[in-house]
């Protein structure tokens, strides 16, 4: 009996209590799997509310908001090409992020039109067609436009100086044949400006529209190269020195119209 009751005991001693089920466990010593090697997420450039209040902070911002802005950012700055898969498993791997953050930042960009859901759970980013670009057009001239008249009204020296050294940025990758550089200092440019509007409503009507085109402009300079991608931001950021709105707001309506008309000439020589 004491035999059988120490023989017991001594296996008893081979187990612990899960803590998490509370079920018993195998005492065994698994050797710690080595952490996964870090990958080199892409650049948010988009500003995020709930990132800003974060890094402001000094917290870390949600996985799902950061997961977000960076395929915001892959689409906005046409990593994400038109007519490109968009996978939950190609983008955990490529943004090293968790599948729920992914599965939820193809969701909203999906309902936002960045994305297109074509049934049996494929998404694509859209190739547009030149009716579509025909109403982006007509809406970057008329929202761009009158955010520009307003952002007239709040002007001052240290936003033209701001508005100056993103030009010079964006003159310079034009100079250097920097794809990369020209399409995020030009979306710089656009979104300063805007956010002195004071108007969030069209601010984001006017984002929305560059995350659907932004694909599209990124084929056109790979058609035509950064050194034919004319703007009129030399001549926007003269009226709004000398203090003409309207100057401004015509200056953005023909800037907008020349891209749109670059990117309807491509689709219909891809068509």
């Amino acid at each position: 009996m004491r035999r059988s009751l120490l023989r017991r005991l001594h296996q008893f001693d081979q187990v612990l209590p899960n803590e998490t089920t509370g079920c018993m466990i195998s005492c065994r010593i698994i050797p710690r799997k080595a952490p996964p090697q870090q990958r080199t997420r892409p650049p948010v450039n988009v500003t995020d509310p709930a990132i800003s209040d974060a890094q402001e902070s000094g917290t870390k911002p949600p996985a799902h908001q950061t997961v977000y802005q960076e395929l915001r950012s892959l689409i906005l700055f046409g990593e994400l090409a038109p007519g490109d898969a968009v996978t939950i498993q190609g983008l955990v791997a490529r943004l090293g992020a968790g599948m729920t953050p992914v599965r939820e930042a193809i969701r909203r960009l999906t309902a936002e039109g960045a994305l297109d859901f074509q049934g049996n759970r494929r998404v694509r980013v859209p190739t547009l067609s030149e009716g579509q670009l025909d109403e982006i057009a007509f809406l970057r001239k008329t929202v761009e436009s009158q955010l520009t008249e307003r952002a007239a009204a709040y002007v001052d020296a240290a936003l033209i100086e701001r508005l100056s050294q993103i030009d010079q940025a964006l003159d310079a990758a034009i100079s250097n044949g920097d794809v990369q550089g020209y399409l995020t200092a030009n979306y710089q440019f656009h979104m300063t400006l805007y956010a002195r509007a004071h108007a969030p409503i069209l601010y984001n009507i006017a984002d929305g529209l560059w995350l659907r085109f932004g694909p599209s402009l990124r084929v056109v300079c790979g058609r035509f190269g950064t050194e034919n991608l004319p703007d009129r931001h030399k001549e926007l950021l003269n009226a709004l020195k000398s203090g003409d709105a309207q100057g401004a707001a015509r200056a953005m309506a023909d800037d907008a119209a020349q891209g749109m008309a670059q990117m309807a000439m491509v689709a219909r020589t891809a068509g």
